[in-house]
């Protein structure tokens, strides 16, 4: 299940092969209180609330740092299939989204950050403040710490 959109400009996507099956890898994407675990960026600080398990329209909150600064966001999933995507937005409509799919035992993963739906003050403004290379760094990061996550809990 290769996700087309990946190749867009606005779609900044990294990829990681895990040795673990995919209900493994979602259980813990679909956890909100594991984002503080997996983050690779360096802003997740914890959960506000939430519930423990997320579904297409379900909410959730987490204290979040950028520039130094802390802030809370409000996140709601917007595309959910068991075990194969998830993805979420918040206010400002761009969507963390995570592609599943199954490769023998293990699981091809790739995350991506999406803005392609802004227009253009909106776009020149996220690629003025340098948020693809950023984000494409945060997104390596968070690849390396579900991996290490998944197959911990694999092995488990």
């Amino acid at each position: 299940m290769s996700d087309p959109d990946q190749d867009h400009p606005r779609i900044v996507s990294e990829s990681v092969e895990v040795q673990a099956p995919p209900e493994v890898v979602f259980a813990i994407l679909a956890d909100p209180r594991q984002q503080s675990r997996i983050d690779g960026s360096g802003s997740v600080r914890n959960l506000i609330k939430g519930p423990d398990r997320l579904s297409k329209g379900a909410t959730f909150g987490v204290d979040m740092k950028l520039f130094g600064f802390p802030y809370k966001i409000r996140n709601t999933v917007v595309e959910f299939e068991e075990g194969r995507r998830i993805a979420w937005r918040h206010f400002g409509g761009h969507r963390w989204r995570y592609v599943l799919e199954p490769r023998g035992e293990g699981t091809h993963v790739t995350e991506s950050f999406d803005y392609s739906m802004y227009a253009l003050p909106r776009r020149l403004l996220i690629e003025g403040l340098g948020f693809p290379a950023r984000n494409r760094k945060g997104i390596a990061g968070t690849l390396v710490n579900l991996k290490d996550a998944a197959e911990a809990d694999a092995r488990a």
